[in-house]
C-alpha cells in the first residue's frame, strides 16, 4: 500500500498538486501581509502540504462550531478560499474524465471541501 502511495503522491504533483499546493502557500503569504492575518496564513501553509500531497492524508474536523472558527471560515472564503476550491473542483472534474484519473478526481473534491472550511480541520496521517 506504501508504494501505491507514493506514487499516486508523485503523479498528483507532477499534474495538479504542484500549482494547487502554489495556490495555498500564495493565499498563506497574502495573509500573513498583515498582522492580524497571520494565524490564517499558518493554516494556509499546514495545508499546503496536503493541496502538495494528498495520498496517505485525511482530514479530521473537530471544533467547527466554535465562534471563532466560523468567522475564520468565513473571511476565508471571501477572501480566498472560493478561489481555490474552484481550482480544485475544476481540476476534480478533469481527471474524472479517465478513468485513471477518478482517484485523483476524489481527492480533488476532498480538497474542495477543505478550501471551503479549512478551520477546525486537522490533517491526519493514514495509517
Amino acid at each position: 500500500m506504501g508504494v501505491l502511495r507514493i506514487i499516486g503522491n508523485i503523479l498528483w504533483f507532477i499534474f495538479c498538486g504542484f500549482w494547487l499546493g502554489l495556490g495555498w502557500l500564495f493565499f498563506g503569504l497574502l495573509w500573513c501581509i498583515t498582522i492580524i492575518g497571520i494565524p490564517v496564513g499558518l493554516q494556509c501553509f499546514k495545508l499546503s502540504g496536503m493541496g502538495f500531497l494528498p495520498f496517505g492524508k485525511e482530514i479530521e474536523r473537530e471544533n467547527i462550531s466554535n465562534p471563532l472558527n466560523i468567522l475564520l471560515n468565513i473571511l476565508w472564503f471571501i477572501f480566498g478560499g472560493l478561489w481555490l476550491s474552484l481550482g480544485y473542483f475544476t481540476a476534480g472534474i478533469l481527471c474524472c474524465v479517465t478513468i485513471a484519473g477518478i482517484p485523483f478526481g476524489v481527492q480533488c473534491f476532498k480538497l474542495t471541501a477543505l478550501a471551503f472550511m479549512p478551520f477546525g480541520a486537522k490533517v491526519l496521517a493514514k495509517k
